[in-house]
């Protein structure tokens, strides 16, 4: 079943997201950022790629809700004892959620990266950038190059 994005009668079908039982498969950015959707809320966060590259996280700065983000902006940041790296938002939309437990164990981002150690919540804006986005297959080739 293809996944419902957007709202009311402005809701489209995008053949990227296939639900596979309850849940849906997420989509990878080259930035190493994931996306899943829920209806036109788009949940994301950063790869266990990611998190193996940074090492221990000790400090996560998150966005603010209502904040209006555009794709490829710093949407978050986050410090580990190897370096402090930029998160970039794979698509654009409003913060609607973020996730305030990382304010305090940052830590979450190592242990469960890509499920709920997510970062935010968007409300998608723009159904077509789901198409520069990655399968899983397509995001794992792309890091093991």
């Amino acid at each position: 079943m293809k996944i419902a994005v957007g709202n009311g009668n402005n809701a489209v079908e995008h053949p990227s997201f296939i639900r596979k039982g309850e849940e849906e498969m997420k989509m990878y950015s080259k930035d190493h950022q994931w996306v899943e959707l829920e209806g036109n809320i788009a949940r994301m966060g950063i790869t266990e790629y990611a998190a193996g590259q940074l090492g221990d996280i000790v400090y996560v700065e998150l966005p603010t809700v209502g904040d209006q983000v555009a794709i490829g902006e710093v949407v978050a940041k986050v410090e580990s004892v190897k370096s402090t790296s930029d998160i970039y938002t794979p698509v654009s939309g409003k913060v609607l959620t973020i996730k305030e437990e990382l304010c305090d164990t940052p830590e979450l981002l190592n242990i469960n990266p890509e499920g709920e150690a997510w970062i935010a919540e968007l409300m998608l804006e723009n159904v077509a950038q789901l198409d520069e986005l990655m399968t899983i297959e397509e995001y794992l080739a792309c890091c093991s190059n």
